[in-house]
């Protein structure tokens, strides 16, 4: 997959400063680091989980996001709907099923939740296991040392509250759009579509191999859909802005194979 940056320019954190002489990515990952406790996503999950934020349908939650751009993203300024549109024609440019299309198309459609109040740091950025250790193999983990969990002796140790290969369904993960996407999806698309919504930011794991001690044999196995998944989240934002005119009527049509009109929020 070719584009205007080569593939090890990708998620690059080093020598990152805004014209204030501050970095936002570090800034970001500082607050997130800080602040995604086992109590809060177990909070943010019990509130988010009833799905009574809205109704409304795939291609309207596109439109919502255009106004976004992810704080946490190194690679991109584009809008949330041109990175969409980038990662599902990349897709489908591959030969993959329609539902790997329609899932790069709605991979990040829970980062509305930055458009009804939550901080981006509850929302976009990596994903980690909660209630046991920090891989070192998390972007920016010096700054997990502020996070108050690390005092708490039962979430210590690479198992901290859980069994070996508990499994991930098990785990609770740093909430985020991933988390929120797949319980109000989690209805309608197959489970190799909703392991690539819930894990896709889980780059310690799917790119580091990080808490695999975590993960049962289901996980192993659908975690190759999670790996074969990421370049095209990564790489196609390289490319060219799609066009969004051209192209929605053709995604239009592939969300009506799957979503009804509209769906909970």
């Amino acid at each position: 997959m070719t584009g205007t940056q080569d593939e090890d320019q990708f998620r690059d954190y080093s020598s990152r400063e805004s014209i204030h002489g501050t970095d936002p990515v570090a800034e970001f990952y500082r607050l997130n680091h800080k602040y995604q406790t086992l109590a809060f996503a177990r909070a943010k999950i019990e509130q988010y989980g009833a799905l009574n934020l809205a109704r409304m349908g795939i291609w309207q939650a596109c439109e919502l996001l255009n106004t976004l751009v992810d704080d946490s993203d190194p690679d991109t300024s584009l809008s949330q709907i041109q990175h969409l549109l980038q990662t599902a024609e990349a897709i489908r440019q591959a030969g993959h099923p329609r539902w790997f299309q329609l899932t790069g198309l709605i991979h990040d459609l829970g980062k509305i939740l930055c458009l009804h109040g939550e901080p981006q740091w509850a929302v976009v950025g990596d994903t980690f296991p909660l209630g046991c250790e920090f891989s070192a193999d998390i972007v920016y983990a010096d700054f997990f040392a502020a996070n108050p969990d690390q005092m708490n002796p039962d979430y210590q140790g690479q198992l901290g509250i859980y069994a070996p290969e508990c499994g991930l369904d098990k785990v609770t993960m740093s909430f985020g759009h991933d988390e929120y996407l797949y319980r109000v999806t989690r209805a309608y698309l197959p489970l190799e579509a909703q392991y690539i919504i819930r894990y896709h930011s889980f780059y310690s794991a799917h790119s580091a191999g990080a808490y695999d001690y975590l993960m049962n044999d289901q996980d192993r196995e659908l975690f190759q859909w999670v790996k074969l998944f990421q370049p095209f989240d990564l790489y196609s934002k390289g490319h060219a802005p799609p066009d969004i005119e051209q192209l929605q009527g053709y995604y239009q049509t592939l969300i009506a194979e799957f979503f009804p009109a509209t769906i909970q929020w």
